[in-house]
């Protein structure tokens, strides 16, 4: 099969013709028909989480139809379309798995970081952590199985604010924006300061106010979720949010976060992340996003030019989410 392999970090993907994996026990065989481009790919090719495995094939929002099965799979059959998320196995048997916390698990292992990915034209999964797609097609449906999650995950810890900044408008906040509408919230977005294409794309999917991260907005925010990597956008954030506002980094990686005055996390403010996702959040946001009609905005890359997606991301050049084609 051909596969876009990172032998080194900080080192570009290498074209390689590998094997075709087999599927173990509790395993699928996954054609891959699309897998979306995330800013995590990104923090793993360039060395900014530790340890991936090596080599490593990256990609963890893929959308595939199953083409072979582990002899102890009993949730799929052969030609099911599937999503592959970024959490790719847990122990099932620890405090947080045992207690709806799986994301937490200890032991857990990650889609295209210890677990070979979808920037490739097979893969294998764990049928624990594989989801039906059925109301999308494969690339529309690529972005859902992270920046989707995710977002929604993010949404969910900011409770039943009604007014909530995002900060960082790439693939998670396009989706999230969605959700916000479906639901009847007030959303303000912060882009890049000067990014005018960006503040015209959040106010086309229903923000009231868009403008730079540099500015404050016309009105406190009950809750700002922050997408963009970049830790100077915490005290921003908290110092834009409410008494007993919360502000969620929904983020696996975060630039540092400078030092800040007492009195922006004072009066009851909440400062919280999310890690990672639980498979009750992949079948809560599946069937939601369904009913809300989210689209994603894509844009389409084949296989081959898996490092011109992934530096077009690290530029800002995207509106919206990069997916590959195998």
């Amino acid at each position: 099969m051909r596969a876009q392999v990172l032998t080194a970090a900080g080192h570009p993907l290498a074209a390689t013709e590998l094997p075709a994996p087999h599927p173990g026990p509790q395993q699928l065989l996954i054609g891959v028909r699309a897998c979306a481009v995330c800013r995590t790919d990104l923090h793993v090719v360039d060395g900014e989480l530790p340890d991936p495995k090596l080599p490593l094939i990256p990609g963890h929002e893929i959308i595939g139809i199953v083409i072979e099965k582990g002899k102890s799979v009993d949730r799929f059959n052969l030609g099911d379309r599937v999503g592959v998320p970024w959490l790719g196995w847990t122990c099932g048997v620890c405090e947080y798995c045992t207690s709806g916390r799986e994301n937490l698990c200890d032991r857990a292992r990650f889609t295209g970081y210890q677990i070979d990915g979808g920037y490739a034209e097979l893969t294998v999964a764990d049928q624990r952590y594989c989801f039906a797609i059925e109301r999308y097609g494969d690339v529309e449906a690529a972005p859902l199985m992270c920046a989707g999650l995710i977002g929604y995950r993010t949404l969910r810890m900011a409770g039943d604010a009604r007014l909530i900044g995002i900060y960082g408008f790439g693939a998670a906040a396009h989706i999230v924006a969605q959700v916000m509408r479906h639901q009847g919230r007030r959303l303000f977005a912060f882009t890049r300061p000067g990014d005018a294409g960006a503040q015209e794309f959040a106010r086309s999917l229903g923000a009231e106010w868009a403008g730079g991260s540099d500015e404050p907005p016309p009105e406190l925010l009950d809750a700002a979720l922050i997408f963009a990597p970049v830790g100077g956008l915490v005290p921003a954030a908290l110092a834009a949010t409410k008494k007993g506002g919360t502000v969620v980094s929904g983020g696996i990686h975060m630039s540092d976060i400078p030092s800040f005055p007492y009195r922006i996390l004072w009066e009851e403010r909440v400062l919280r992340s999310v890690a990672n996702l639980t498979r009750r959040d992949a079948e809560e946001f599946l069937a939601l996003a369904a009913e809300a009609g989210i689209r994603t905005e894509t844009v389409t890359y084949p296989l081959a030019d898996a490092n011109r997606a992934l530096a077009d991301l690290r530029n800002g050049a995207l509106q919206g989410a990069a997916v590959l084609i195998p």
